[in-house]
């Protein structure tokens, strides 16, 4: 199952998987610095998650939201 961007607005990007189970989003903090997060639904047919990390620059919060993604990708 692939992703598609479904919000960028700037202060938050997020990402949805085509089965609408799961979610990454990425997120500036007013704070500064960045917020990483991946939830994956019970319902979904992979194990159920929530991770949260924090980063101090955006490159590095990219990363992991990609890594998420290749890693809670449903193939077949």
């Amino acid at each position: 199952m692939s992703w598609s961007l479904e919000r960028d607005d700037g202060t938050v990007t997020e990402w949805e998987r085509s089965d609408g189970y799961a979610t990454v989003r990425l997120r500036e903090r007013s704070a500064g610095g960045f917020v990483v997060r991946l939830d994956v639904m019970e319902q979904a047919t992979d194990e159920s998650a929530y991770e949260r990390e924090r980063f101090d620059d955006r490159d590095a919060a990219e990363e992991r939201a990609t890594a998420w993604r290749e890693e809670r990708d449903l193939h077949g």
